[in-house]
């Protein structure tokens, strides 16, 4: 196998994702920022929009977007990070969306408003994305502030802070806990859902100074899950675990439905009511042709957030990933639907097998787009 390349960053979210990916799967990949005349005149009119995590591959094949990196790799390989029993495959596709996007706020807050601990770090990384000249500091800059804005975009404001890092403490807690027991979420294997949950808490919560610290503190066994999944080899060694598969009978243990009832408190609240909004702009378009690609964000829904409202943007990506579940889930027969019920009832996180936008959002020329 040949080596890819993946245009990415140390500091970014979403770039996380892909490069451990490729890391467990074994592919030899090159990593580099996108500001080459090759990536400007070749990779970006195939990616369509500059984002990373984005993919070349050996023939100059383009793929953007970590969930579609995966996704190519995971059809070649006959999906080797998939589960294939009911309930833990639904619990991998939900973690996977909950990485993406239901840890933004701990991410951004732990990021953005602590600049004694992490701006220097922070702004190295930043300056890295553009090309060295006499503009790098000022393009830098400029990209910071757009993710200062996007940190409050997630509402993270002076009220809804406490309830923040509560809830993101707590979650530490729950998960470094599970972690104690097992390597990997659901056993001896990393899952698609583990792809997704290191998006947040490698390049944010587990490497930015101030919530690295709270995480080496307060959680090492999750300190030593993010080492593990940047890590080629099982890793593993500290566990009597021996086999590298998944928990057998399609187990999800007891500490891992804690660490999902946990997040549910925030992240169902906010799926519900953002949905609501974008399916109200939806209605509210004249002419929405299929095929026109998704809006980054549409409006701003309200939700309560122990006590505190919490307005976020409302980002239709969310329900791409959603989605993904639901057609899971929808395609078992009665009897594992059931099972998988019983465990969402337990992780308070039934609701959002109904949740759908009212127009669905598929793929096309590496764009979400509507349909």
């Amino acid at each position: 196998m040949g080596t890819v390349t993946l245009y990415g960053a140390p500091l970014s979210l979403y770039t996380g994702r892909a490069r451990c990916y490729l890391i467990k799967a074994g592919i030899p990949y090159q990593e580099q920022q996108g500001h080459s005349d090759h990536f400007k005149q070749v990779v970006l009119p195939q990616a369509g929009i500059r984002t990373i995590p984005t993919l070349e591959l050996e023939d100059g094949t383009v793929i953007r977007d970590g969930a579609a990196i995966i996704d190519h790799y995971e059809a070649q390989f006959g999906r080797p990070y998939s589960p294939d029993t009911p309930r833990q495959k639904i619990v991998s596709l939900l973690l996977d969306v909950i990485g993406a996007e239901g840890l933004l706020r701990p991410a951004m807050h732990y990021r953005w408003n602590f600049p004694d601990d992490n701006l220097n770090f922070v702004m190295i990384g930043f300056r890295d994305l553009f090309p060295p000249g006499p503009k790098q500091s000022e393009m830098a800059e400029g990209a910071a502030n757009k993710m200062r804005q996007a940190c409050q975009a997630s509402g993270v404001t002076d009220d809804t802070i406490p309830a923040v890092e509560a809830m993101y403490g707590e979650f530490l807690d729950a998960l470094n806990a599970h972690l104690k027991t097992t390597p990997y979420l659901l056993g001896g294997r990393p899952s698609i859902g583990d792809f997704g949950l290191i998006a947040p808490l490698f390049a944010h919560l587990g490497r930015d100074p101030k919530p690295l610290g709270v995480m080496q503190r307060r959680a090492p066994h999750v300190y030593r899950w993010v080492e593990r999944m940047n890590r080629c080899e099982a890793d593993m060694a500290e566990y009597e675990l021996e086999s590298e598969d998944y928990l057998a009978g399609d187990e999800v243990p007891d500490s891992l439905i804690d660490a999902l009832k946990t997040i549910a408190e925030d992240f169902v609240p906010e799926t519900l009511a953002s949905a609501k909004v974008i399916n109200q702009w939806i209605a509210a378009q004249d002419s929405l042709a299929s095929g026109t690609p998704i809006e980054r964000g549409v409006g701003f829904a309200a939700f309560d957030l122990r006590g505190a409202t919490c307005h976020a943007l409302s980002q239709p990506y969310r329900y791409y990933l959603l989605s993904r579940a639901q057609s899971t889930f929808e395609a078992m027969d009665s009897a594992d639907q059931d099972s998988v019920h019983r465990l969402l009832d337990a992780c308070d996180m039934t609701p959002l097998l109904d949740c759908k936008l009212k127009r669905p959002i598929a793929r096309a020329d590496n764009r979400e787009v509507w349909v």
